[in-house]
């Protein structure tokens, strides 16, 4: 599983998360400022390299490309701000914000009521 943070391009985090996710073919899973990636098999490991020329691709693709640096550390990969600009919200934070569950497929609005259903699935 790799995680993505999107503190620096929080407002195209859902578009970037989309994009990406079927670039490499794995399962998505929204959180507050980052995003997780799955493979569909629990053998199979997301290609790092994969990932990141995507969200290189997607930046691009918005023409933010040379503002921003793709850096992994692990299986964390970050996208940092080079000249300490982010993206600006275009829409309203609560509009796109969804969180999903990993196990389930269970999709909220809040954080809180995801990781109350989460525990359903430890019990």
């Amino acid at each position: 599983m790799l995680t993505i943070d999107c503190k620096d391009v929080i407002s195209v985090k859902s578009d970037l998360l989309v994009y990406v996710a079927d670039e490499v073919a794995a399962i998505p899973t929204l959180k507050n400022n980052q995003f997780t990636l799955s493979s569909f098999n629990d053998d199979d490991i997301l290609d790092t390299t994969a990932v990141i020329s995507a969200i290189k691709a997607f930046l691009d693709s918005i023409d933010e490309g040379k503002n921003f640096a793709v850096i992994s550390n692990n299986d964390v990969i970050n996208i940092t701000s080079i000249s300490g600009k982010v993206i600006e919200n275009t829409a309203s934070k609560s509009e796109h914000e969804l969180f999903s569950c990993t196990h389930c497929g269970y999709v909220t609005q809040y954080q809180v009521e995801l990781n109350v259903h989460m525990r359903i699935h430890y019990i």
